[in-house]
């Protein structure tokens, strides 16, 4: 017989954590699992492992509201932010309710039970557990295989290659010739840190980002602290930076060329006098239209400044022996090549779904508050700000959980599915012009084109509709077990690209 628990989270990392610890709090008697198919806590934390990984958002709004952020540094590293969520389960023994190495392969609605069974590959083997709300917290990247394109001449290059997802703990570097190809906020955190061992760490880049040095301490946070205490001080500071993030994004939208111009000059100030900033820091897309890249104090115009780094923007005509060559004819030598090169995007951790038995096509459905699925009941998943911290949202994610939660206890209700609307139009999902997103996104769920479908970036938006707003909206159908979703609408809902067997929005 499979186990039975109230709520199913699959994923142990950032957000599935955060999510248990929602549960828990509201929710003392309920049951719950967290299904993590790694073998550790920690998920993005745990899996990158390359020199000066880190948090592209600062701390104040990449930590959990509920657990203040107390060391110095509010642009932390890798272990740091690992720590900080393994402490968190532990503090809270959310680590005792985890069953690592169970990979989560499908889950099957039942109405007539209003059930979710769910199967995980564990050690070759399948297991399989049921629950009344299942709740994916697994990100939305491949965490198995990052993204790398096709190079000639590759299998020619006598060095070593190396993707920023599979770092290898024994690679040495040390004095030798590195090329790192990429400009994003990997590769523009892994050039300033393999350049205090390398010879030299060349950012071999096919077009330029948008790069902002930001302090790596708040030094209003850290007074703060000392005068009102931890959970007071980080609550203003949260705060602070989320008005702060909210107003550059916005002018960055709204005024463009002035953001342009603004992020230039600061970019001419940190490099050294003659430098040729439009060749390599004058991308061509407008501010925001990809995610900002933030570089703490500076380091790697300061890397560039000492020429123990350099700039290089060109396409790679092939791999050769001993580096690579340009399609402009210059060689690049090299005793290390890092393809920073991005990441395969994977919906909903790859689980197949079925809803009584049919099978639920992801880009035919649509995502209510960007979080639920048309159709689908008694789900919901966790999907991030791409325009501030991942955890503001993931945070607000479980909180609407509990909420939900709570409405179904009030009224005795068994079952809610959020019900699609015909005259709604769809879109991306994701709104957002990344290549890593561009080349996987028709296998995502899709936006509407209006509340509630749409999928919200404003975190102060959120707040007021996620935490405050109105339960039973009139789109999110509460049934008992005795009902169907549909029984209180007789209209016939369907959507593009909807068969037979296919659930569809």
């Amino acid at each position: 017989m499979s186990e039975h628990v109230d709520v199913l989270i699959v994923g142990a990392g950032l957000s599935g954590i955060g999510a248990a610890h929602h549960l828990q709090a509201e929710f003392p008697d309920r049951t719950y699992a967290i299904l993590e198919a790694r073998d550790a806590i920690g998920g993005t934390w745990d899996l990158f492992r390359y020199p000066g990984v880190r948090s592209d958002s600062d701390m104040h709004t990449l930590g959990y509201r509920f657990r203040p952020w107390t060391q110095a540094k509010a642009i932390a590293d890798g272990p740091a932010i690992l720590q900080y969520v393994r402490d968190t389960a532990a503090d809270a023994g959310i680590d005792r309710f985890i069953r690592f190495g169970h990979r989560v392969i499908a889950a099957s609605w039942s109405t007539a039970e209003s059930r979710w069974t769910v199967q995980a590959e564990h050690h070759g083997t399948t297991s399989t557990l049921t629950c009344n709300f299942l709740l994916v917290c697994s990100g939305y990247y491949r965490y198995d295989e990052g993204y790398t394109p096709e190079f000639t001449g590759v299998g020619d290059f006598r060095g070593q290659l190396v993707h920023p997802q599979h770092w290898p703990a024994d690679l040495d570097y040390a004095g030798k010739r590195v090329v790192v190809i990429g400009s994003g906020a990997t590769a523009v955190t892994l050039v300033p840190a393999m350049a205090e061992q390398a010879a030299h760490v060349t950012m071999l880049q096919r077009s330029p980002t948008y790069i902002m040095p930001v302090p790596s301490e708040d030094t209003l946070a850290n007074r703060l602290r000392g005068l009102l205490g931890p959970r007071r001080s980080y609550t203003i500071v949260r705060w602070k930076n989320v008005l702060l993030n909210t107003l550059i994004y916005e002018f960055s939208r709204r005024r463009p060329r002035q953001m342009r111009k603004f992020i230039r000059s600061l970019t001419v100030k940190q490099l050294p006098d003659g430098y040729d900033v439009d060749a390599h820091f004058r991308p061509t897309y407008q501010p925001w239209d990809q995610r900002l890249c933030l570089v703490p104090d500076g380091d790697l115009f300061r890397a560039i400044r000492d020429a123990r780094a350099s700039v290089v923007t060109d396409r790679i005509d092939r791999f050769t022996e001993t580096g690579l060559r340009l399609e402009s004819g210059r060689e690049l030598q090299a005793d290390v090549v890092v393809t920073a090169t991005g990441l395969q995007l994977l919906a909903l951790g790859g689980i197949r779904f079925t809803v009584d038995g049919q099978e639920v096509a992801l880009p035919n459905t649509m995502a209510y508050k960007g979080m639920m699925l048309s159709g689908v009941p008694n789900f919901a998943f966790t999907v991030g700000y791409t325009n501030a911290s991942w955890t503001l949202k993931a945070d607000l994610v479980s909180e609407f959980v509990c909420r939900i939660l709570r409405h179904m206890d009030t009224g005795g209700y068994h079952q809610t599915t959020p019900w699609p609307d015909p005259t709604v139009s769809s879109a991306p999902l994701l709104d957002f012009q990344a290549g890593y997103v561009l080349r996987a996104i028709d296998g995502f769920p899709k936006a509407g084109s209006r509340a509630p479908w749409r999928l919200g970036m404003s975190y102060g938006h959120d707040v007021i509709t996620l935490r405050y707003g109105r339960i039973d909206d009139g789109t999110i159908r509460f049934t008992r077990r005795s009902e169907r979703p549909h029984d209180a609408e007789s209209t016939e809902v369907s959507g593009p690209g909807r068969g037979s067997d296919q659930i569809t929005a």
